[in-house]
């Protein structure tokens, strides 16, 4: 595979949802990334992803731009929820719950980072997934 060290989210396939979608920006099928994996997502206003988790990964999730809640389970399994915006850097540990929705008037935008790199796959499997291709909105 040939180094792609400089990634847009429009050069790449998204994973459509009806909540949103996923442009991985970088992954080992994208770039050959090896520990890590991740890209932009993009969540139209009054929509998000549900409760679910990553098992065996951690999760990092940074707000570029908008206003939600962001929900992450407790060691005990209790959601705790906060209202984020921009700026906002969210730690998942590995395997908890968490779901985000977009409270705001406007799109939000959030960088996602999943370590080791492979979780987001899973997403593949879900019923509303369809893969858009580069550039499509």
């Amino acid at each position: 595979m040939a180094e792609n060290n400089f990634v847009y989210p429009r050069d790449v396939s998204a994973f459509g949802f009806d909540w949103g979608k996923l442009s991985l920006t970088f992954a080992p099928e994208v770039n050959g990334a090896k520990r890590f994996s991740g890209g932009v997502v993009d969540l139209p206003s009054g929509q998000g992803h549900s409760r679910h988790n990553h098992p065996g990964a951690e999760e990092i999730i940074f707000v570029i731009s908008g206003e939600g809640t962001q929900m992450v389970e407790d060691e005990a399994g209790n959601p705790v929820t906060q209202v984020v915006s921009a700026g906002c850097t969210v730690f998942v540990p590995e395997s908890r719950f968490h779901s985000t929705l977009n409270t705001g008037s406007a799109p939000m935008q959030l960088f996602v980072v999943y370590s080791p790199a492979g979780p987001e796959l899973g997403l593949r499997e879900l019923p509303d997934f369809r893969l858009l291709p580069p550039g499509q909105k």
